[in-house]
């Protein structure tokens, strides 16, 4: 398990699913649809120093450009600063 450390939150981020249609129109491989700036994520660990409460599962709204990720041994963890997190859904 990936326990993050210096005001790091692990969290789930959910997958968001692309539209298709068959206009013809032909786009870049590269090409990323807008994605709105702040999105809700799932709280799974954080470290002990963040500077509010966050038990596991906690659903947050968070900066999507500030997401990191990580990937170890073929896993994929997404983590964030604890000063990117604009509020808590309760």
């Amino acid at each position: 398990m990936f326990n993050p450390v210096n005001r790091y939150i692990l969290i789930n981020v959910p997958q968001t699913q692309v539209e298709e249609s068959n206009s013809g129109i032909v786009l870049p491989d590269d090409y990323k649809p807008h994605e709105e700036r702040f999105g809700s994520v799932t709280t799974i660990a954080c470290a002990s120093d963040v500077r509010f409460p966050v038990e596991p599962s906690t659903d947050l709204i968070v900066d999507r450009g500030m997401i990191e990720e990580i990937k170890i041994g073929g896993t994929i963890y997404h983590v964030i600063l604890d000063n990117y997190v604009v509020g808590i859904i309760e």
